[in-house]
């Protein structure tokens, strides 16, 4: 099992909001920036990696119960949407690194993490 606070503490991540349930198991990673896609197929308890730093994507975040919004490529979340993950409790992280790199670091600690 891999948690949320785990990841938060691995160094890969640089915290931008620490959610409320930082206890979560991490289930998978997801890769996805369409919304509308993210909404229908992000599983419960994914580590979202998007490049999308809005407040629609708290809100699908949210709607799919991911376990953690990891923002990649640099991006951050707009000052209103800091402010609402702070209301909603939700977890979230930025890097530099691309979305599939950013991806990849997750899926490598939930697999040290099942041995």
């Amino acid at each position: 099992m891999f948690t949320v606070d785990q990841l938060i503490h691995s160094g890969l991540f640089t915290l931008v909001n620490e959610g409320e349930d930082t206890q979560r198991e991490i289930t998978v990673p997801f890769c996805c920036d369409l919304l509308s896609m993210a909404m229908g197929k992000a599983p419960a308890g994914c580590a979202w990696v998007t490049v999308m730093g809005n407040m629609n994507t708290l809100a699908v975040a949210s709607l799919t119960d991911a376990a953690c919004v990891i923002l990649a490529e640099g991006c951050s979340l707009d000052e209103a949407a800091q402010a609402k993950a702070k209301v909603q409790g939700i977890t979230v992280l930025k890097t530099q690194l691309p979305i599939f790199a950013a991806a990849l670091a997750i899926h490598q600690q939930l697999s040290e993490a099942s041995l």
